[in-house]
């Protein structure tokens, strides 16, 4: 079992342990932040009534603060300018976003429970995956 275990990641290193699959692992991790913040930041309408929908005050003060915590941790992920430090700012942003916005255990049992708990434990996986950049990188930098 140790042997083609040995063999199969031979076989898999050149593709999957190239650099350019690293990135499409990080643009892929970031994909959803690009994109909001880039959406808030041309319907900022939109991102203060997000904000004001999960009960944050003042709204427009929440919503460009988002704005660049999305984009600029995005941007340090990718570029790996203090990657760790944006993967972890990503990271604890989207536990505390995850417990202000699905809080399926408040919700009756059905269909838009399952859905919020489903969504709920995504976005936990998230969290685990910034915190695997993290911990890359500030390895490879030890």
């Amino acid at each position: 079992m140790h042997a083609l275990a040995i063999r199969l990641a031979s076989l898999a290193r050149p593709l999957f342990g190239a650099a350019f699959m690293r990135f499409i692992a990080y643009l892929g991790l970031c994909a959803a932040y690009l994109q909001g913040g880039l959406n808030k930041l041309t319907d900022f309408p939109g991102a203060v009534g997000e904000m004001t929908h999960f009960g944050l005050s003042p709204a427009p003060l929440f919503a460009v603060l988002v704005i660049i915590l999305e984009l600029a941790a995005s941007l340090m992920i990718l570029t790996g300018f203090f990657r760790w430090l944006g993967a972890l700012a990503l990271g604890g942003f989207t536990l505390m976003a995850t417990f202000l916005a699905l809080r399926f255990w408040e919700l009756p049992d059905g269909m838009e429970r399952f859905m919020a708990a489903n969504s709920f434990f995504e976005h936990l996986g998230l969290v685990g995956g910034f915190l695997l950049v993290a911990w890359l990188d500030l390895r490879e930098k030890a």
